[in-house]
Order: structure tokens, then sequence, then C-alpha cells
């Protein structure tokens, strides 16, 4: 019986959509944030919905380097979104309380927050799919099913 080659993953199933939607919402935010105005909300949310289609096209394939990479991404996506909450949260706090004025610090909108929050939403769903997936193929290893 002759063995099939394996084949290797995609790029686009290596490649960390959501990652990439949280680096361009940051550096988008923080480098033109007088530059978009208004329409940044719109903005955000062309960056989400692709994210998030992409992210849900990698839930089918269950190969353990597929899996490794998505939970690496999506321990870096939450060291971002971690990064920039605290932050954020920090600025509003020394003007806030410490009454510090004339300091530079990340201002990020509601709904920039907002779509960090979803984008994380997504990561979680991905990442208890694909516990699902690991359960699953190590399942079918197992002689007692």
């Amino acid at each position: 019986m002759a063995r099939q080659p394996r084949k290797e993953a995609s790029t686009f199933l290596l490649f960390p959509w959501g990652l990439l939607s949280i680096v361009l919402i940051l550096f988008l935010n923080i480098v033109f944030s007088g530059f978009f105005g208004k329409n940044w909300s719109w903005l955000v949310l062309i960056l989400i919905i692709p994210a998030a289609i992409l992210e849900n096209l990698k839930v089918g394939y269950s190969t353990m380097k597929i899996m490794f990479l998505k939970t690496i991404y999506s321990l870096i996506s939450f060291l971002l979104v971690g990064m920039a909450f605290g932050a954020a949260l920090a600025g509003w706090q020394i003007t806030k309380f410490q009454k510090v004025e004339n300091i530079d610090k990340i201002v990020l909108p509601w709904y920039v927050l907002l779509a960090l929050f979803v984008i994380l939403m997504i990561e979680i769903v991905q990442l208890f799919s694909m516990l699902k997936a690991v359960k699953r193929e190590f399942m079918q290893f197992d002689p007692d099913n």
C-alpha cells in the first residue's frame, strides 16, 4: 500500500488574521488618531469582520501545527490587548485621579476598546473549538472507542 505524501498547510491557515487585525487597529489608532475622525468606527468594523470570517474558516482544519500556532497567536493577541487596555487605563487614571496634565498617554476610544474585546471573544471561541478538535483527534487513537 503506497503512502500518500504529506502536504504542508497553506499559508492562509497559518497566518494570524486576528492578531493582524488587532495590530492594525492599535497601530492605526495610535499613529493616525486625529486623521480618521468620526470615520474611525467604520474602519474598525472593516478590520473586525474579515478577521472574524478568516479565523472561522480555520475551524475545520485540525492539524497539530495549525492548532499550536493558533494557540500561540491567541496568547500574543491577549498580551497585546491587555497591554493596550492597561496603557489606556493608566493614562486615564493619571489624568483623573493624580491630576497630572501635559503627559503623553494612549487614548483609545470606546469603540476601539469594544473592537478589541470582540476580537478577543472570537479568539476565545476559536480556542475552544480547537480544543474540541484536539479531543476528537486524540480520541481516534483510543483503542476503547
